[in-house]
């Protein structure tokens, strides 16, 4: 399972994989696209990720009340107006990826039709990202399928229905490997509709390697999807939000960005293994857990008694499991006070 995806360090024992979302953050600058890859490579990302569409391949121009956009931050655009302002001119992709790939990074996009599913293939592109609104889009899923490369699925705003009619139209037409990614499509979504114990059920529930795709504001929500087993983070990126554009509101700055790779890099740490034993930094430590010490100076033949023997720091002592049987014996020979407890000084036979 998931071999395409193996070879391109995603899933399986691989690090969580970090994709830069440029989206429409470019404000129609190649250069500031350009400057966006560059501050994605600085601030630790593994991919950076485009979206190629036309407004004339998402919708059609009309102020039709249906085209309008309300209830979010881009009210009173009209689909076609907002996707004008927001599309990436396709002879700026070889560029953006030739620049991403210079930096040691993958580059991929989301294909909204036919035309653009060409286009990538034409350029190479390893895998391929449906958007949200796309996963009910049966035929592009099976045109992309088609292209036998593996595929990374947003999940927002979709039922489990339509997750499992678009996971099987993708594999039933060629795909090899999907990874499906958690997401609330808001923008910007509220932390408490992040829903992230959804993580954990996406291997078994759809069988494909779990993920995110977060627009909420801050880092915390992709920490929690690494700690609940994601492998797979999509976050959008811009230089700075102060300079506006369609997607500014949701994006992180490359500081900030960079500061989420480095918690999510603490948190695979943390994550660690399943482990019931001391840690190559706990060895020294166990010298100072308790042991029994003789407290008071005593001579041969003394009894222990509570006033002369204690459990007490550090761990040089006889262990603390035998202070009951210790108790109302006799020493073996005189003991200085603040010896450690050994078995030459007892009457009884113990096992250190």
């Amino acid at each position: 399972m998931a071999m395409l995806f193996d070879t391109l360090s995603i899933g399986g024992n691989h690090p969580c994989y970090l994709i830069a979302e440029v989206s429409a953050n470019h404000n129609n600058d190649l250069n500031r696209a350009l400057e966006i890859v560059r501050s994605a490579a600085e601030a630790g990302a593994n991919a950076v990720k485009l979206q190629t569409y036309t407004a004339d391949t998402l919708t059609i121009p009309s102020d039709r009340k249906e085209f309008r956009v309300t209830g979010t931050i881009w009210d009173k655009e009209t689909l076609h107006s907002l996707y004008r302002q927001a599309e990436l001119p396709w002879e700026w992709h070889r560029p953006i990826f030739e620049e991403a790939a210079s930096l040691g990074m993958n580059a991929l996009s989301t294909p909204f039709d036919f035309t653009s599913v060409d286009f990538l293939s034409d350029l190479g592109v390893s895998m391929f990202k449906i958007a949200s609104s796309e996963l009910v889009d049966i035929p592009l899923l099976k045109y992309v399928a088609q292209t036998g490369k593996p595929v990374i699925l947003s999940t927002g705003m979709g039922t489990e229905v339509e997750i499992q009619e678009a996971l099987q139209t993708l594999r039933e037409n060629g795909c090899p490997d999907v990874c499906v990614l958690k997401c609330t499509a808001a923008y910007p979504a509220k932390v408490e509709e992040a829903h992230m114990r959804s993580i954990a059920e996406i291997p078994a529930r759809f069988g494909a390697i779990p993920g995110l795709s977060d627009h909420t504001m801050g880092t915390t929500v992709p920490v929690v999807a690494v700690a609940l087993g994601a492998k797979l983070i999509e976050k959008h990126i811009t230089l700075n939000r102060s300079d506006g554009g369609p997607d500014s509101t949701f994006s992180l700055e490359p500081k900030e960005f960079s500061e989420m790779v480095e918690a999510v890099r603490d948190a695979e740490a943390a994550l660690g293994q399943v482990q019931f034993s001391p840690t190559a930094g706990e060895i020294r430590p166990r010298d100072f857990r308790r042991s029994l010490y003789v407290v008071k100076d005593m001579t041969i033949g003394e009894t222990f008694t509570p006033e002369n023997l204690k459990s007490i720091r550090p761990a040089k002592g006889l262990h603390t499991r035998h202070y009951e049987t210790v108790l109302g014996t006799a020493a073996k020979r005189g003991i200085s006070a603040g010896t450690p407890l050994n078995p030459d000084m007892l009457v009884i036979n113990v096992e250190a």
